[in-house]
């Protein structure tokens, strides 16, 4: 089976989106728009997720992680650092665990926001709340 598109590979302006659903048990098909749930993973490069792979099997052990993957210390703490941004929060920073929780949106989500937001489409307090990422 092959890797799931996300972005055209033609014109890399659209997102790609799914057209039909089948069960290859009974061969039922369902055709439809269908998108996919976001999740803070999905923008992840492939060795972003390797790494995060081997950090969890190595259950966050740097010592067990420098073996096995032959790095030193401070480049597996720059990759996590990496992949702590990619997910959306801010390396060292803490705060209350559901504030922590939420991804941060991009710049690109933000613009989308206040260019809603100026054309009229969602009100000021849509928009705020759109920001905090409710």
């Amino acid at each position: 089976m092959q890797e799931l598109l996300s972005q055209c590979p033609c014109c890399h302006d659209s997102d790609m989106v799914i057209t039909s659903l089948e069960c290859p048990s009974c061969g039922i098909r369902i055709e439809g728009d269908f998108r996919m749930p976001e999740s803070p993973f999905q923008n992840l490069t492939k060795e972003q997720e390797l790494f995060m792979l081997n950090y969890i099997r190595c259950e966050g052990r740097f010592n067990r992680l420098e073996e096995e993957l032959n790095l030193s210390y401070p480049t597996l703490r720059n990759r996590l650092n990496e992949l702590i941004v990619a997910l959306g929060f801010e390396p060292g920073k803490e705060g209350d665990s559901e504030e922590a929780a939420k991804p941060k949106l991009s710049a690109e989500e933000r613009k989308s926001i206040l260019e809603a937001l100026h054309a009229g489409e969602i009100s000021f307090e849509e928009a705020q709340a759109k920001l905090r990422g409710e």
